[in-house]
């Protein structure tokens, strides 16, 4: 039994930290960057809590299925071939992330929430793991509802999951990896680290998880050719402590708006905000910092 994941976390570590000297993106970013401790726990406690959510999203998506979605049809998914359906739940699970994680830019309320994971000003592996549980289940969870209701195998949607991981931490690894031509169909580095850049032209760009065609598809793709953000983050600071972070989705506009710059990190000072909207003014990126 292994409830932590720790041997998964191990051998991420022993992969990626020896792919983010030799190819690094930002040279002089060290290993132990600012927040990784706090990302540790995010780590370590956060899969947890994300998994009973998720078991909970599955058990209730598998019980409505059977009184919505004929068994006739969940019959003919499941015993497709897998290599027609692992492709096809790629898709599928992916425009339900791409929609998700963009409703999260564009409601205020689930802002906070996501606001969260966009609150770190160096990406490397571990960053992936600062998400706010709420933030995860519900991201995840609308990505397998559709494929589970409509019968898709366990191998199917296992080889999905297992790509996600990987690729969930891949994409925030502080590497220069390009994906050459195949940059316009998957998501890379590149593509997502554009995602969390303070430059105001790349804001509330690049929401898929997989498929970068998705974004071309539904015009919100940022990827400048030859060029590569240099600074990410928030303008406004947000607690930098795991229980804090928990917390901070659930905090009143003013208690929210007055975080001490005490419990923001080194850099995580207040700059200027842009009125009008309680999502730009509260931690939106408002300018490169770099």
């Amino acid at each position: 039994m292994d409830p932590l994941g720790l041997k998964v976390i191990l051998i991420t570590c022993l992969v990626f930290v020896p792919l983010e000297r030799l190819f690094a993106l930002h040279k002089e970013q060290k290993i132990f960057r600012r927040g990784w401790a706090n990302d540790l726990v995010f780590l370590l406690v956060n899969g947890i809590l994300i998994k009973l959510g998720l078991l909970a999203v599955i058990a209730l998506s598998i019980f409505a299925a059977a009184s919505i979605v004929p068994a006739s049809i969940q019959g003919t998914v499941g015993g497709l071939p897998y290599w027609v359906q692992i492709p096809l739940v790629i898709v599928l699970s992916d425009l339900g992330f791409y929609w998700t994680h963009r409703m999260f830019h564009a409601v205020p309320w689930l802002w906070r929430f996501h606001a969260i994971h966009h609150s770190i000003e160096e990406l490397d592996w571990l960053a992936a793991a600062r998400v706010h549980p709420v933030d995860q289940i519900v991201t995840k969870g609308v990505s397998l509802v559709p494929v589970v209701a409509l019968g898709f195998s366990e191998w199917a949607i296992g080889a999905y999951a297992l790509l996600y991981q990987w690729q969930s931490v891949l994409i925030h690894a502080n590497v220069r990896v390009g994906f050459g031509p195949l940059r316009q169909l998957f998501a890379s580095p590149e593509f997502h680290h554009w995602h969390h850049s303070s430059d105001i032209e790349a804001r509330d760009r690049n929401f898929a998880g997989q498929l970068s065609c998705l974004d071309a598809l539904f015009g919100t793709l940022h990827m400048p050719r030859g060029q590569m953000p240099t600074a990410y983050g928030l303008d406004q600071p947000i607690p930098h402590r795991y229980a804090f972070q928990l917390l901070y989705p659930f905090l009143s506009d003013q208690v929210r708006q007055s975080v001490p710059a005490s419990t923001a990190t080194d850099e995580e000072q207040p700059g200027p905000a842009t009125p009008g909207s309680e999502r730009a003014s509260a931690v939106r990126p408002q300018s490169a910092r770099g």
